[in-house]
């Protein structure tokens, strides 16, 4: 399996958004600086992850981006989905590769299920379970 940058990205920005917007908008500049991503790439994903209703921009001064539903409702398979343009594939079948072999293939079947797997692995955890992942752990650095 392969997530991109582009998924990587996605994921770390967007909790991050979660994280700093508290109900206002949030910068990408903010963004980029806080998660190291050059802020180019962050209108690229950003206008993507717009489109398919994860987050929502705000104009004019005081503007920025917020999430377009609440942390716990939105999927990181939803947002690699999203950015990739695609989900995660390990098995021939579904990622449209043409090996001639499919149809005798022993491993097909192992490498579906695995990537069923993924799906529904990284459908299971929404931002706000890494949000909250990610402030325990800063709770317990703080309580070391």
């Amino acid at each position: 399996m392969k997530i991109t940058t582009r998924g990587r990205y996605a994921v770390m920005a967007l909790v991050s958004l979660a994280g700093a917007s508290r109900g206002n908008p949030v910068s990408l500049k903010d963004i980029a600086g806080q998660e190291e991503i050059p802020e180019p790439y962050l209108q690229q994903l950003f206008a993507r992850l717009r489109r398919r209703n994860l987050v929502k921009s705000i104009r004019g001064p005081g503007g920025g981006f917020l999430l377009a539903r609440h942390p716990s409702q939105i999927t990181i398979g939803e947002i690699i989905r999203t950015a990739e343009g695609r989900g995660p594939n390990v098995g021939c079948r579904r990622s449209g590769r043409k090996c001639g072999r499919i149809e005798r293939c022993k491993t097909q079947g192992m490498w579906d299920a695995l990537e069923s797997r993924m799906e529904e692995f990284l459908d299971s955890i929404s931002i706000d379970d890494l949000f909250q992942e990610k402030t325990e752990e800063e709770r317990r650095e703080v309580g070391a």
